[in-house]
């Protein structure tokens, strides 16, 4: 059964004459409650696939843990609705006996959309979580070529969005080889990124040194801080940072690109991490 996309019939109108009825295909977007040991601790709306890295990939950027062997188990609840059927949209994941349960202040207070992923915080204090992992002497050296092949390479790969048109991606690059280790897509940002550094825990690989992480919108503060709370060097984006996310990839150490496209970029933090062309460096001079 697939259930991130749906199917609707739509009105298309073409300049001023002509009018058709025809079925279109859309991203699917429905809420899913993340529950810790039976205990609710968020609700966000995504588009279902990946559900299992979305919730162990929001734990990590949350601090909540920072093995794979800290996430146990996770499995989808039935009796959330008044018929008791799974509806698949909750979730309740069980974490190993010696991590402490999440922090109640940890806990949305509303729904968080799937535009943003700080909503509904119960303390702002809690935004800018203390990651487990520092970025700032992680070694990794990329040519410009090879980061500048990355945003071709996550477009041809986004398979939803190629049938609706609605969704952003989130891929995770090897630094080094330019090799692809994973791709996910999500009406939200934020649950791309979850999704990304959740499949990343449960392979065992954080840190994620040495890696780069490219995404198909702008590059917002809550992105930047989950890159860091994943040991992820190097974020770019195929659009704009906000002021915010530069200030925090600065203080942090890590290496921010916005504009990432074709030939060209703009780098706002992290510079030495990006190895340019002999011919390109004479040319500024």
């Amino acid at each position: 059964m697939v259930r991130n996309l749906a199917r609707r019939t739509v009105t298309r109108v073409v300049g001023t004459d002509r009018v058709e009825s025809r079925e279109d295909v859309l991203a699917v977007e429905e809420p899913l409650e993340i529950r810790v040991g039976g205990r609710s601790l968020a609700i966000t709306m995504r588009t279902p696939g990946a559900d299992f890295d979305l919730a162990a990939g929001f734990l990590v950027s949350e601090g909540v843990i920072t093995r794979g062997e800290e996430f146990r188990t996770a499995r989808y609840c039935a009796g959330a609705t008044v018929d008791n059927l799974n509806t698949y949209n909750v979730l309740d994941v069980t974490l190993a006996a010696d991590v402490p349960p999440p922090d109640p202040s940890l806990e949305r207070a509303f729904f968080t959309t799937s535009s943003c992923g700080l909503c509904g915080k119960a303390s702002i204090d809690a935004v800018r979580t203390k990651s487990a992992f520092a970025v700032e002497e992680d070694p990794l050296r990329i040519s410009e070529t090879l980061l500048a092949s990355f945003p071709g390479r996550l477009r041809a790969e986004q398979a939803i969005f190629d049938k609706t048109g609605g969704l952003h991606a989130a891929a995770l690059f090897d630094g080094e080889t330019g090799g692809l280790l994973v791709l996910r897509e999500d009406v939200g940002r934020h649950n791309a990124v979850d999704k990304v550094i959740g499949w990343a825990l449960k392979e065992d690989r954080l840190p994620l040194r040495g890696t780069v992480l490219m995404v198909s919108g702008r590059a917002s503060f809550e992105l930047t801080q989950k890159a860091l709370m994943a040991g992820i060097p190097v974020l770019a984006a195929v659009s704009a940072p906000s002021s915010l996310a530069a200030e925090l990839a600065a203080d942090m150490g890590l290496t921010l690109v916005g504009f990432l496209r074709e030939a060209s970029m703009v780098i706002y933090s992290g510079s030495e991490r990006i190895v340019r062309s002999r011919a390109k460096e004479g040319s500024a001079a």
